[in-house]
């Protein structure tokens, strides 16, 4: 009974290991030339993957990310120059395929936005912490109120002198 077990077990785990070998995908081709291949993946990392967003063109392992470094190849083959290839690439896909877009009026909100945002969340707090304190009544305690407190405290520091010399 256990060798069965053992056995239909093995047979799982070598069927799964064959398809990920059936799907896995070939290595993207590198250029015959170091210098260009050197080439793509400085402009590539500079790049944002359309797909994935938060990963860099050099990173990333979508098919378009391959097609547009295979684009990326094909002009620095042509003889196009990095400001060329980075120019193709943001005519044909906005300045957001850039990590870092330039600064002019239509990507100010990309680079100002998140201070306005910071200030105005400042800005919310303190309004808030403001109305918190102007809200709680301020009470004033009378002479009998502070003894009361005054003796709590002292019992409260008697015992824990002679819980400390324990």
């Amino acid at each position: 009974m256990l060798k069965k077990i053992f056995l239909s077990t093995f047979a799982i785990i070598a069927m799964a290991f064959s398809l990920n070998i059936a799907f896995a995908k070939d290595a993207a081709p590198l250029a015959d030339d170091p210098v260009t291949e050197q080439r793509l993946i400085a402009i590539s990392e500079e790049m944002r993957c359309l797909v994935c967003q938060n990963e860099s063109l050099a990173g990333s392992r979508s098919d378009l990310a391959n097609d547009l470094r295979r684009e990326i190849r094909i002009l620095i083959v042509e003889g196009k120059t990095d400001e060329q290839i980075r120019n193709f690439m943001v005519e044909r896909y906005g300045d957001f395929v850039l990590y870092r877009p330039p600064v002019k009026p239509i990507t100010w909100l990309l680079w100002i936005g998140p201070f306005v945002i910071l200030l105005a969340g400042i800005f919310g707090l303190l309004v808030y912490l403001r109305r918190r304190n102007q809200s709680v009544p301020s009470t004033t305690l009378s002479a009998e109120d502070n003894r009361r407190i005054d003796a709590l405290l002292q019992d409260a520091k008697s015992s824990s002198i002679e819980n400390a010399h324990d």
